[in-house]
């Protein structure tokens, strides 16, 4: 006796007619035709089911937050970082916990397993890395909440910014964050990676960094990641986010730069929305497109990530949770059109972005855990077009999350009775 069995489903590699048969909480056989009973069953009419979806790349702590104390006029990253230091004076521990477990319940609905937090510790308080622990704890059941301790004011420029690092790690947060772009001088932001990397090494610890979020050409830093991954023997545990100064780099320096983050296995995490709105801003025309070199990266080997970055904060005022909008955003600015691309672009916000988080079980195979997302399409491709509907979410083999499917009904004469956007799939 199963706890659960999804029949008919296609699955994210292509097969098709598979089921998917759950038991304790983790997946114990994907084959057709399980004849086996269970206290469950779902009939997942031929539509795809795919582990959950992964942002690598977010902020919880201003998660939710626009308005408040004021909205950002500009628009831009650098009034975003100003606002965002007005915010933080007057909100709570219990303000931060309230606004970060809504956004949790959005998560889930939009299919969200795992998420990977920035937390600001510029803040004497700790207010938000006190917040998100208590909030990792809180929904450990069915997010993965993965904390980056995240010296947002630059952990050299800002003078209490290391001794707050460095409690925000022993108070348990998991991740080694970083700004080098935002220090005073490209010396200094380069000696703040060296002394991050060196206390991520020294604790065991990943590596992320926000790294050259920046129009300048001359933005270095991703290079400096790459060097001291390897010096200190972080391959595989760094990421770099951003990255866009990349996209104003000349192709000679970049054809030096990216075989060393392959050396190296740095992992890059875009964030496409944020991207290609807060960057170029200092252009007329033409105008750069504000996001890294997705293709470049991924196709020389490099793992990358699309992440979501914010919802309704500082920066950036809209947002849903959804990060096949991510993908599709994502697919767009990086001109990712053949059908391999599209479908590799489903993959930056599944497989890829759990690998850089290093999220243990996921897949959908025997002894993975029993997380998936039942969704109204047919492929992966089709899922990224139509950003497409949850129908289910699934959380150790229980259903979390449910929807019927998105149907419309028509009054036209001589003409079908309701549109379903799926069917309009290639084929159907």
């Amino acid at each position: 006796m199963f706890d659960l069995i999804i029949k008919n489903a296609t699955l994210p590699d292509g097969r098709s007619g598979v089921d998917i048969a759950c038991k304790d909480g983790m997946i114990s056989a994907v084959e057709p035709a399980i004849t086996a009973e269970a206290q469950a069953v779902i009939d997942a009419q031929g539509q795809l089911v795919s582990p959950p979806f992964v942002d690598p790349h977010f902020h919880m702590d201003a998660t939710l937050s626009l308005g408040t104390p004021r909205m950002n006029v500009s628009g831009t990253l650098l009034e975003g970082i100003a606002l965002w230091g007005e915010l933080k004076p007057v909100q709570s521990v219990d303000d931060i916990i309230a606004r970060a477990l809504k956004y949790c319940d959005l998560a889930v609905s939009k299919g969200l397993g795992a998420i990977r937090s920035h937390v600001d510790t510029c803040d004497d308080d700790l207010k938000g890395v006190q917040a998100l622990l208590e909030v990792r704890e809180q929904v450990k059941d069915y997010i993965d909440l993965q904390l980056v301790a995240f010296p947002q004011d630059g952990v050299l420029r800002d003078p209490t910014a290391m001794h707050n690092t460095l409690r925000a790690l022993d108070m348990g947060v998991d991740v080694v964050g970083g700004i080098p772009h935002f220090e005073r001088t490209m010396a200094d932001g380069a000696e703040s990676v060296r002394q991050l990397c060196e206390i991520a090494a020294g604790r065991g610890l990943m590596v992320d960094m926000h790294c050259d979020e920046s129009d300048d050409p001359h933005s270095r830093h991703i290079e400096t990641l790459a060097y001291e991954t390897q010096r200190l023997g972080l391959q595989g545990r760094v990421a770099g986010s951003h990255l866009t100064s990349m996209h104003s780099m000349d192709n000679y320096y970049v054809s030096k730069l990216i075989p060393l983050m392959v050396e190296a296995g740095v992992h890059a995490i875009p964030n496409p929305l944020i991207n290609i709105m807060l960057q170029g801003r200092h252009d007329s025309y033409p105008k750069r497109r504000g996001q890294t070199r997705v293709r470049e990266l991924r196709d020389a080997g490099i793992i990358v990530g699309f992440g979501s970055d914010c919802v309704m904060d500082p920066w950036y005022s809209l947002g849903t949770a959804d990060m096949l909008d991510v993908a599709f955003m994502g697919l767009h600015v990086g001109q990712l059109s053949s059908r391999e691309d599209m479908a590799w672009c489903f993959e930056a916000v599944t497989a890829n972005s759990a690998k850089i988080m290093g999220l243990e079980g996921y897949g959908l195979a025997p002894g993975c855990r029993a997380d998936m997302v039942l969704l109204q399409a047919k492929d992966k491709i089709e899922a990224v077009r139509l950003r497409a509907h949850r129908l289910a979410v699934i959380r150790a083999g229980k259903v979390i999350a449910r929807n019927q499917p998105v149907v419309t009904e028509l009054s036209l004469p001589n003409r079908p009775s309701t549109v379903n956007e799926a069917s309009f799939a290639p084929g159907q």
